[in-house]
């Protein structure tokens, strides 16, 4: 009787500490809506004029295809890597695994001014500030980590039977994780994956420091938008970004359930 009460409690605190995560968070949505030139919560009237702007107005909507289109790269890249990484991680002896695991998931331990000014330096040196492949490494670095932590969790259940079954089989060590390995770590990989795409999409820091006038993001437009201009396209920007987000997050939730199914 006494745990299923502290149960209920934990559970009660727990939505509580949500709430008071994601109502400041949603407020956005509704000024979103709002049919007022200024930021307005409640909004006084209802219309969908600032995502009318937000869709219709280049300098939004390029950003949003920048963003798309480096987050499609970089998934694509730190797809491939993370999972080489974890790969190799989890064959690598114990007593190595711990400093090279550490390395690999620097990027997301080390604060992302620390990165950002690191980045801009040896950026500014080979003369990538401002190019889309001065982006696409910024970003892929960020994202492999996520890629390698969900990889390397889907090969810690990974039975190593089946593999020593298909190659006493006569399978080579190229088709035996073509065809034995990766179908059983695709939930693992395909969840690193859409969290590959999420950190690139949502990259703001490292991003204000590779940016140039002519290339920005979705984010470092956002950015802008609030130190420059009272604009609440902003509010239909971010509740775009929200909107993405949880879905793609919800998509490697169910990833992660199928992987445990």
């Amino acid at each position: 009787m006494r745990s299923a009460g502290l149960r209920r409690a934990l559970v009660a605190f727990g939505f509580l500490v949500g709430a008071w995560l994601l109502v400041p968070t949603l407020v956005v949505v509704p000024i979103s809506f709002s049919g007022e030139d200024s930021f307005q919560f409640p909004p006084g009237s209802w219309s969908l004029r600032h995502y009318r702007t937000f869709f219709t107005d280049l300098s939004w909507l390029n950003a949003l295809l920048v963003s798309i289109q480096l987050a499609l790269m970089v998934t694509a890249i730190a797809t491939v890597l993370g999972t080489a990484a974890a790969f190799a991680l989890s064959r690598t002896a114990s007593r190595w695994r711990g400093p090279l695991n550490g390395l690999f998931l620097a990027p997301m331990i080390v604060p992302g001014i620390v990165v950002a000014v690191a980045v801009y330096a040896a950026f500014l040196r080979w003369g990538l500030i401002g190019t889309p492949i001065g982006f696409v490494i910024a970003h892929t670095v960020l994202a492999i980590p996520f890629v390698t932590v969900n990889v390397g969790a889907a090969l810690g259940g990974f039975d190593r039977t089946l593999e020593r079954a298909a190659a006493s089989l006569g399978a080579s060590a190229t088709a035996t994780f073509r065809r034995v390995t990766l179908p059983l770590i695709m939930p693992g990989v395909l969840s690193g994956a859409v969290f590959a795409f999420v950190t690139s999409f949502d990259e703001v820091v490292v991003s204000l420091f590779v940016q140039s006038p002519r290339l920005q993001t979705l984010p470092v437009r956002m950015f802008t938008s609030v130190t420059n201009e009272v604009d609440p396209t902003i509010a239909a920007a971010a509740t775009v970004v929200i909107t993405v987000t949880t879905a793609l997050l919800g998509l490697a939730a169910a990833l992660r359930r199928s992987r445990h199914a």
